[in-house]
């Protein structure tokens, strides 16, 4: 299996409990001087479901649905989970599995897209996990991005497929409809520096925005490969989360809503092409927020699910871990029009806006070799 000891799932955690809310919001926020009452707001998203994050069940079902799958394919290789914000944690994750004898991990993470907060981050996580852990004889390695993986735009190309079908059997006149396809805004500096400097595949908001609009024009070609028409779609954001004066991406999915209705539009499909799960914040700003404002403006909301444990999806994860300990070349593996995206993060990939931290898997070095810079 070219070196690999073990599989490591890396997300973002969430609560799972009332009074692991408030906690969880400290652990996520730490450093960034977020003030208490901006915290106690957002706490009130999860008390009202109850104060778990569907987010850890989720992850659970991803990693029973991966489990079989990897079987299928001979790949008996261990597979754990650590997150970020909440148990199970990284580096508690990474000593059960040095204790159990591995030392070469590929780790992949819940985040499909290019950016600090998405993927660098995960990489500065795990390389902080092996410092605290004391464990310098375990490389940690990551599976590339994936947003531009057919078994990533397949689901959404199915939920909104379903949805044209629904709209029209129940009057809603093509003409009337539009498609929102969602994702988390981040700072717009953030999204700046998304992806390698200099590269030519992104414009103005970085590789974040570049990839994200490759998968709502792979999106458009699955729906057209079906034979369906495609109404008009815009790229929209979400959950954002910064202080007022600082520049975050736009639109607002609820602005994007008030200026389709005032299209003329009757109907519109939302797409969570951001995210890999329905965790709070797709919940939430979707499933209430959205809706409440598509309610008010007598709007049809058709929300399309994320890809959660969609078969395409977890053979999609599964054919990347297969790529890695396979050595399948690059040329050969699924992808994008543009091509599939680096093994390894390029140097300064995705720069942290605070600070230069360490961060693993980057491309100047040997697999998980820590590197302030990498």
């Amino acid at each position: 299996m070219r070196g690999y000891d073990a599989l490591l799932l890396v997300s973002f955690g969430g609560p799972e409990g009332p009074d692991e809310v408030m906690p969880f919001l400290e652990r996520v926020t730490h450093g960034r001087g977020v003030p208490r009452d901006r915290l106690e707001a957002v706490s009130h998203h999860y008390q009202a479901l109850g104060g778990v994050s569907p987010i850890n069940a989720q992850n659970r079902a991803l990693l029973a649905a991966l489990r079989p799958a990897l079987d299928r394919r001979g790949i008996d290789l261990p597979l754990a989970w650590g997150n970020r914000n909440s148990p199970p944690f990284i580096a508690d994750t990474l000593r059960e599995l040095h204790a159990a004898g591995a030392r070469r991990v590929l780790a992949i993470t819940t985040a499909a897209y290019a950016s600090y907060s998405g993927c660098r981050q995960y990489r500065e996580d795990l390389a902080t996990a092996i410092a605290e852990t004391g464990l310098r004889d375990l490389e940690v390695d990551k599976v590339r991005l994936y947003f531009d993986h057919p078994g990533f735009v397949e689901p959404f190309v199915d939920g909104v497929a379903r949805s044209l079908g629904g709209l029209a059997a129940s009057g809603v006149q093509f003409e009337a409809v539009r498609i929102l396809c969602t994702t988390h805004s981040i700072p717009l500096a953030m999204a700046e520096a998304s992806g390698p400097p200099g590269t030519v595949r992104t414009g103005r908001g970085g590789a974040y925005v570049a990839q994200h609009t490759a998968v709502i024009g792979a999106l458009l070609d699955g729906l057209r490969a079906r034979g369906l028409a495609t109404p008009p779609v815009q790229l929209v954001y979400q959950s954002r989360s910064g202080a007022p004066h600082v520049p975050w991406l736009e639109p607002d999915i609820n602005d994007a809503l008030r200026d389709a209705r005032a299209d003329g539009a009757e109907a519109v499909i939302v797409v969570p092409i951001g995210f890999v799960s329905d965790h709070v914040e797709v919940v939430w700003d979707l499933d209430h927020e959205a809706v409440e404002t598509a309610q008010e403006l007598g709007l049809l909301l058709h929300r399309v699910p994320t890809p959660g444990t969609h078969p395409a999806f977890v053979e999609a994860l599964v054919g990347l871990i297969e790529e890695r300990v396979r050595d399948v070349p690059l040329a050969l593996r699924p992808a994008g029009p543009a091509g599939a995206w680096p093994d390894r993060c390029p140097r300064d990939c995705c720069a942290n806006p605070r600070a230069a931290r360490p961060a693993v898997a980057g491309s100047d070095e040997p697999a998980a070799r820590m590197s302030a810079t990498a």
